[in-house]
């Protein structure tokens, strides 16, 4: 019997395996959802399996797949460099609030949307770090499309220069959020779901780079400060001694965990190849060891220490707490009040002995307030004939603060947020755009000179004054040149004469009938025939074989489309390969090879065809 059910188990295991297209997608679906349970339980050799698999099954699915199989080896691969530090402490705190509760400067926090981010408030990212004082500032904020990128602004004189993306290599196709300087200047910690990660937000840090004067490739932080859920906030306390960052990893919909790490310089990585070692590690468990607990780093205000200080707000505290007490007693017995006249005569006789208690607990409250509030003036004239002068709005703000994780033997308290931002800032400087171009108004170039390599122009007309906006009709850009006592006018610029030919009918629809192309060699007039012959001998590619043997990274995708080239992907030998071209000019096709071996994620080389 054992032997019939294993038989009749192996062949519906093979029926499912060979089962029509709309089976195969349903068990396409069921594998993709396991790969991403198991992705998410850190099995990562078992989610790249469960990918793999999805091919056998279905050939046509492998697209759909490609995101999961990226992310799952990510993960797989950055098993074999993991960080062992050691936990200080972990607490859970409200998404809305959570970042309030590091060790920051009070009121450095302002909440979006704000000047710097019109659409944020949403999600994870709700705020923007903003201290006072503060000269040099990195941000995160929405792009056009609602994508988050990070973003720099320097306080020049009296006037903030206009925001500028950071750096394309911190840049992805998804969100970049929380980017916190480390208190040297020299490191910049982030979050983002679009670079090299393991699905969710994925920690990076970016060193600064004195020779490029610029910041370094991003690196993924990897376990245990990375993965598959959403982490992100990392931060160095100033006095050397914690790392702090956020997770949802193991927190409800509404909540995240803050943990405190021990500083560590010199981290060592080492593989950790137990899928349940390495959930232990990710789950960050505190090493509950007083001695390695220092709650200085937590309090946030250095200012604030000292026997007098403690009694000043020792006290303060006591007056709040009696204050709120007596205006929650009074407001509750305002509301008895209200209810006892409308009530039924029933009910009135209920009502009427609880305003009576309360009306007699009421004057001891009040004497119990009135004495706190004299025993904090009397601290108040001690000080003041002691000569000992306390800041009593910092005393104050401090007083205020929620105190969490006190009996754990480290501190969090809870800051405020920050009024919004009000910042002066410099118009940002237009750049004009060479694209060819009908617009309701036509524009003529702001720089007429002609860019080296092959390029041609359809000329427009020719005239004996200078052209007006009105003469162009609505075409951009538009070359004026004076030809002895003519004016030649031209629009666009293009690299090829195909592109030129394809935009010929545009401008003579215009109502220039009498357009027709020009070329160009560095500038200087050559005929279209000796233009399309020497385009035909020198053409470039960028041939780019992606590290990860599949697709190409963010940061390469970018630098791709800023060329305005053509892309193909390919398989040669079995392996992935793209191709971008065809360039004209060499010197923009090497200078796409420099921006992709910049990226160190994968060969990239460049090839020619035609005659050199």
């Amino acid at each position: 019997m054992k032997k019939i059910t294993l038989c009749l188990f192996i062949i519906f295991s093979t029926l499912l395996i060979t089962v029509p297209e709309a089976g195969s997608q349903t068990i396409v679906d069921r594998i993709i959802a396991q790969a991403d349970s198991a992705r998410q339980a850190y099995d990562f050799p078992l989610a790249v399996s469960l990918c793999q698999k999805v091919a056998e099954i279905d050939s046509t699915s492998i697209d759909r797949v490609e995101d999961m199989m990226i992310i799952c080896g990510n993960g797989q691969s950055m098993m074999d460099f993991c960080s062992q530090p050691v936990v200080v402490a972990r607490q859970d705190f409200p998404l809305k609030d959570f970042l309030l509760y590091y060790p920051l400067v009070n009121h450095g926090w302002r909440k979006t949307p704000n000047q710097l981010d019109s659409l944020g408030g949403t999600g994870l990212s709700q705020a923007i770090y903003f201290p006072e004082g503060t000269r040099d500032l990195y941000y995160s904020a929405t792009d056009e499309n609602g994508i988050r990128n990070i973003y720099r602004t320097v306080l020049e004189d009296s006037l903030w220069a206009a925001p500028t993306l950071i750096n394309e290599q911190l840049t992805s196709s998804s969100d970049e959020i929380y980017p916190m300087l480390s208190p040297d200047g020299e490191s910049l910690f982030f979050a983002s779901k679009g670079l090299y990660g393991m699905g969710g937000y994925d920690l990076y840090v970016s060193h600064w780079n004195s020779d490029t004067g610029d910041w370094d490739i991003p690196v993924n932080m990897g376990f245990p400060y990375s993965s598959p859920y959403d982490d992100f906030l990392f931060m160095n306390t100033e006095d050397g001694k914690y790392s702090i960052f956020a997770s949802n990893r193991d927190c409800g919909k509404d909540s995240v965990r803050i943990y405190v790490l021990e500083y560590d310089s010199m981290p060592v990585r080492e593989a950790v190849t137990d899928i349940s070692a390495l959930r232990q590690l990710a789950s960050l468990i505190p090493a509950r060891d007083p001695a390695r607990m220092d709650n200085g780093a937590a309090t946030g205000d250095k200012d604030m220490s000292g026997e007098e200080a403690r009694r000043y707000m020792d006290k303060m505290r006591e007056v709040r707490s009696l204050r709120d007490s007596v205006s929650r007693f009074s407001k509750g017995l305002e509301n008895l009040r209200a209810e006892y006249s409308t009530a039924t005569e029933e009910r009135k006789a209920v009502l009427s002995e609880e305003i009576l208690s309360k009306e007699l607990q009421l004057p001891a409250l009040n004497d119990s307030l009135q004495k706190a509030m004299k025993g904090l003036q009397a601290l108040e004239m001690e000080f003041l004939a002691n000569g000992i002068v306390l800041d009593i709005s910092k005393l104050q703000a401090r007083a205020d603060k929620d105190v969490v994780g006190a009996s754990s033997g480290y501190t969090f308290t809870r800051n405020s947020y920050g009024p919004s931002p009000s910042l002066a800032m410099k118009k940002p400087e237009r750049k004009f755009d060479y694209s060819f171009m009908i617009l309701p108004e036509g524009r003529f170039a702001e720089d007429n000179t002609l860019p080296e390599g092959i390029v041609y122009q359809i000329q427009m007309f020719t005239q004996s004054r200078k052209a007006t906006v009105a003469d162009l009709k609505g075409l951009s850009p538009v070359f004026e040149k004076k030809s002895g006592n003519r004016y030649i006018c031209s629009a666009g610029l293009f690299r090829t004469y195909a592109d030129a030919l394809s935009n010929i009918n545009k401008v003579k629809k215009q109502g220039f009938r009498t357009a027709e192309i020009k070329a160009y060699k560095d500038g200087e007039p050559i005929s279209v025939s000796s233009a399309r012959k020497l385009e035909s001998e020198r053409l470039y590619t960028v041939v780019f074989y992606p590290g990860n043997g599949q697709s190409l990274p963010d940061g390469a995708m970018d630098a791709i489309r800023k060329t305005g080239m053509d892309v193909a992907k390919s398989v040669e030998n079995g392996a992935v390969v793209f191709k971008v071209g065809p360039f004209h000019d060499k010197a923009e096709a090497e200078e796409l090879v420099v921006a992709l071996k910049a990226l160190d994620a994968g060969d990239c080389s460049l090839t020619l065809s035609g005659n050199e």
